[in-house]
């Protein structure tokens, strides 16, 4: 119940649709992987999926932000249900890419930001490795491309309420690592099937 008023409360106050340009909204094991450039990206995203989607797909946070406090640790548990990693100092015993494997397990899907964390240029910067490790440990997750929109305009970093903008975002075509395909490729080739669902924005 919490959870839906929550997404619901996301919804309205971005006034964000999401648009499915290159897929459908199935219930199948997916990495949805976007521009980052808010707070506000990752609870969002997770929002404007279908309640069937969302109870099984998990927002990948930082640890150092989503523990701090009292409410970012109750939102990160008892609603995004999140898996939080540590980005700024991983080891062997808190790896990222086994933590996010593990959560993924049979069932759930993840949200990621293969760029590491917020970004202020226009276009995404280069994506780390993350996203061509879980291609490769996991072929058989579908990996969906999502371009957000004004998202750092509604909510700009250093800020608490949203500001009274609309966003958008758009979900592309799945793609994969082909067989032979290097990680400097794959990992340019995801950043531009990003880039390129921007001009599909309404």
């Amino acid at each position: 119940m919490i959870s839906s008023l929550i997404a619901g409360s996301l919804r309205v106050a971005t006034g964000a649709l999401a648009r499915w340009h290159g897929c459908g909204p199935e219930l199948r094991q997916r990495i949805y992987f976007a521009n980052h450039t808010s707070n506000l990206d990752g609870p969002l995203l997770w929002a404007s999926l279908p309640t069937p989607l969302r109870v099984r797909t998990r927002m990948v946070a930082a640890h150092d932000y989503w523990s701090v406090g009292k409410l970012r640790p109750w939102l990160a548990q008892r609603v995004f249900n999140a898996v939080l990693i540590e980005r700024k100092k991983p080891t062997a015993e808190c790896n990222p890419l086994n933590t996010m494997l593990e959560a993924m397990g049979d069932d759930h899907s993840l949200i990621i930001f293969p760029e590491g964390g917020r970004q202020a240029s226009p276009e995404p910067e280069p994506f780390k490795a993350g996203l061509y490790h879980l291609a490769k440990r996991r072929p058989d997750v579908e990996l969906v491309p999502v371009w957000m929109e004004n998202l750092n305009r509604i909510l700009p970093k250093g800020e608490i309420l949203p500001a009274p903008l609309l966003g958008s975002l758009v979900f592309g075509t799945p793609v994969r690592l082909e067989e032979g395909e290097t990680k400097v490729d794959f990992l340019n080739r995801a950043r531009e099937s990003v880039i390129c669902l921007r001009g599909t924005c309404g």
